[in-house]
């Protein structure tokens, strides 16, 4: 992996910025004859949009319609690099004149700032939650390939606000607001939200990932395991603060007879693991969730410096949402998928598998 690029074998490449002329990429890799037309990864970027389920996302209308420019014929994938491209159509860059000068608290302007001496400041450029289209338009890419094993994924929210779903009804979780898998809290999230918004203030949460139909067997030793790809996929996500795979942090606290997973002729009794035992998946579903942080963009004053160190207060303007659920959701199904997609051509080029 490279700056830009993420994946050894499927590789995805991104360029762009929120206030530029549009965002796209490059998936390489790919193999041939996997069905594919615009409408699949529009599918996956409309999850993504403004709006789609819950009251935490801003009012900005964003299309985000997308253009397949190479590698597929016929509706299918030619095995030659797949490029794309979705063209910025509702930026109001004029918002962040004010504060071109000014550090934002919580934002990335500091940090590339004291890399590059030199930032667009045009609501974060490359650091901005909008690159992320990129990465659900290639992963929606991965996605047809790994429907093709016989793999699917689902991002759902597991906590909202401080509090917590239970996880009743994945598949449905799809079509709720929030991508809430338990249709009686969707109401207390709103109520959330709406109190919060009324503070002038943001939000964060917990999203899960679940692989199901892997194979066991998938991921390196040592360095190469799946459960760290995992982590450096979603922690590659500007929002995401901490990652933990199966019973996560909650291990530390059991005893090895409770973190255990039992096995028997017909499998596991648990899935404590997360569907990985040593890096290597154990053909149970793999599990992992996501610690998003509050929109750091939120209508109070706040301390900070300006570019040339001076003491100021800053107030941000604009239109943000109040929280990165839900439209966080389909970002980190998309890094899942172009994860195990390289993991799978990864052990096929190695010959461990037909």
């Amino acid at each position: 992996m490279s700056g830009n690029t993420f994946g050894q074998i499927f590789r995805l490449t991104t360029f762009g910025e929120s206030h530029g002329a549009g965002l796209g990429g490059v998936v390489d890799g790919c193999p041939p004859g996997i069905p594919l037309d615009e409408s699949i990864i529009q599918r996956e970027l409309d999850r993504r949009r403004p709006g789609q389920g819950g009251l935490a996302s801003t009012t900005r209308n964003e299309p985000d319609q997308v253009r397949l420019l190479s590698g597929v014929f016929e509706g299918r994938t030619t095995g030659t690099p797949i490029g794309f491209f979705v063209e910025n159509t509702n930026q109001r860059s004029h918002d962040y004149s004010k504060i071109k000068d000014v550090f934002r608290p919580g934002h990335a302007d500091f940090s590339y700032h004291a890399k590059y001496g030199f930032r667009d400041y045009r609501g974060g450029g490359r650091s901005s939650g909008r690159e992320t289209v990129s990465r659900v338009a290639g992963g929606a890419i991965a996605q047809e390939l790994l429907r093709l094993e016989g793999i699917s994924i689902h991002a759902y929210t597991v906590e909202f606000g401080g509090i917590p779903a239970e996880v009743r009804d994945i598949e449905g979780a799809q079509d709720r607001p929030y991508f809430s898998p338990d249709p009686d809290i969707v109401e207390t999230w709103n109520e959330r939200v709406i109190a919060v918004r009324d503070d002038e203030d943001t939000l964060g949460g917990v999203v899960e990932v679940r692989a199901t139909g892997l194979p066991a067997g998938l991921g390196e030793p040592v360095f190469g395991k799946f459960d760290a790809r995992i982590a450096a996929a979603f922690m590659s996500v500007g929002a995401v603060k901490g990652v933990e795979i199966g019973s996560g942090m909650a291990a530390a606290r059991k005893l090895g007879s409770e973190n255990n997973d039992p096995i028997t002729p017909d499998g596991f009794l648990s899935n404590n693991a997360g569907g990985i035992l040593g890096g290597i998946s154990s053909g149970q579903d793999v599990v992992a969730r996501a610690y998003v942080k509050p929109i750091a963009s939120i209508l109070q004053e706040q301390q900070t410096i300006t570019t040339t160190g001076e003491p100021t207060f800053i107030m941000v303007g604009g239109r943000h949402d109040i929280s990165a659920i839900p439209r966080i959701n389909p970002v980190l199904k998309a890094m899942m998928a172009l994860t195990i997609a390289d993991l799978l051509l990864l052990d096929r080029r190695l010959g461990v598998r037909d």
